[in-house]
């Protein structure tokens, strides 16, 4: 992140209380909650996300799906499946990055301009906090990059030392 720019950023806080077009919630595989961000996310949008959710017929891992955000502040939760660290041999770093573009496509298809993520997969499905980071931040610029309409993209820290992380694997430009 340069200091020119300005559509990229890198906070500590807590995603559901963003008032952007669409959080992203990293979900597992049934869409209907769980542990972290996203029971977070699920008790944060209330009842009605729950209910959605259980007829979107879950989500593949990699893939993104959208739904409103109901009692959220953000217009629209984006969730997406990232991978479980297996030890860096099952394909998790393609995966993790299909998160971000799937994502994106799902952001920019539905017309959003302002989008925010948790740290995908670095929580219980323990991929490498400097990796992760790598691979988003790579996938954020590219996006940026070719797409003028997005207007701000949040990278949402859970502590201080995933921000450190986030910035410290910022590319040099």
């Amino acid at each position: 992140m340069n200091s020119e720019d300005k559509r990229l950023r890198i906070v500590v806080g807590d995603i559901t209380d963003l008032d952007v077009d669409a959080i992203v919630n990293a979900a597992n595989t049934s869409l209907l909650g769980g542990s972290g961000v996203d029971g977070a996310i699920h008790r944060a949008a209330g009842e009605r996300l729950y209910e959605f959710c259980r007829n979107l017929g879950g989500c593949k891992v990699g893939e993104a799906k959208i739904t409103p955000g109901f009692d959220l502040l953000a217009k629209h939760v984006i969730h997406t499946v990232g991978p479980v660290w297996q030890g860096g041999n099952r394909n998790e770093d393609e995966l993790l990055a299909n998160c971000y573009r799937n994502s994106f496509a799902v952001a920019l298809k539905a017309g959003l301009h302002t989008i925010a993520f948790p740290a995908i997969s670095t929580g219980v499905y323990r991929f490498p906090h400097d990796r992760a980071a790598a691979i988003a931040l790579r996938e954020c610029h590219a996006a940026l990059d070719t797409h003028p309409e997005l207007q701000c993209v949040t990278l949402v820290c859970f502590d201080k030392a995933m921000e450190a992380t986030y910035k410290r694997n910022l590319p040099l430009q």
